[in-house]
């Protein structure tokens, strides 16, 4: 019962903190928007802060589970195929994952005040996209399967716009079949420009 309870906390708080971002999260509301007093609240977390920090810890484990990331590399697609479906597979995760759509709001709200969450945007935004698809490119290219290049910077061109069109997503949502078609038309373009004939 003590594990659904902290399980429901950690579910409201990603709830409030994506509208109304952290400093907008009140132990009060939340506690009430539970049916429980805040006394409930602090019988499962000592604080707020422990509040945010165990939900930004388990939206990491989720996030890596589900769409990858550089310590839980996928992994390196056959075909031409086999590589558009895979970023069909990630972008699906990425835009249509309550739990990942929330988060992201989370760090973008949250980037400019907390330190942990602007290290996280980063991450999953940028850095880590980018880690994860120069592992990927390389491999491609060991495979045959794209022609040789500097698989970093093909990394970068390639999620860049792929990232900017899901949070496209995020701020204007009646847009996301138009950038999900986008995204699947910018993918197959990628493999015809640098895969190997």
């Amino acid at each position: 019962m003590a594990k659904d309870t902290k399980e429901r906390i950690l579910t409201a708080a990603l709830e409030m903190f994506s509208q109304k971002g952290y400093e907008g999260t009140n132990i009060r509301e939340l506690s009430a928007s539970l049916g429980l007093v805040k006394s409930g609240i602090y019988k499962h977390y000592q604080s707020k802060e422990e509040i945010w920090n165990t939900l930004l810890d388990r939206m990491v484990a989720y996030y890596g589970e589900r769409f990858g990331s550089p310590e839980h590399l996928p992994p390196v697609p056959d075909s031409p195929e086999e590589f558009i479906a895979m970023t069909k597979r990630m972008t699906d995760i990425t835009i249509r994952d309550e739990r990942i759509v929330k988060t992201r709001k989370v760090l973008t709200l949250e980037q400019f005040r907390d330190d942990r969450a602007r290290e996280l945007a980063t991450k999953h935004f940028l850095t880590g996209l980018t880690e994860m698809f120069t592992h990927i490119f390389a491999g491609m290219m060991d495979k045959g399967m794209i022609r040789r290049d500097d698989p970093a910077m093909l990394a970068f061109a390639y999620t860049a716009p792929i990232s900017a069109l899901i949070h496209l997503c995020d701020r204007e949502p009646e847009k996301t079949e138009d950038a999900v078609r986008k995204i699947d038309a910018f993918s197959r373009h990628f493999m015809a420009t640098y895969g190997v004939k």
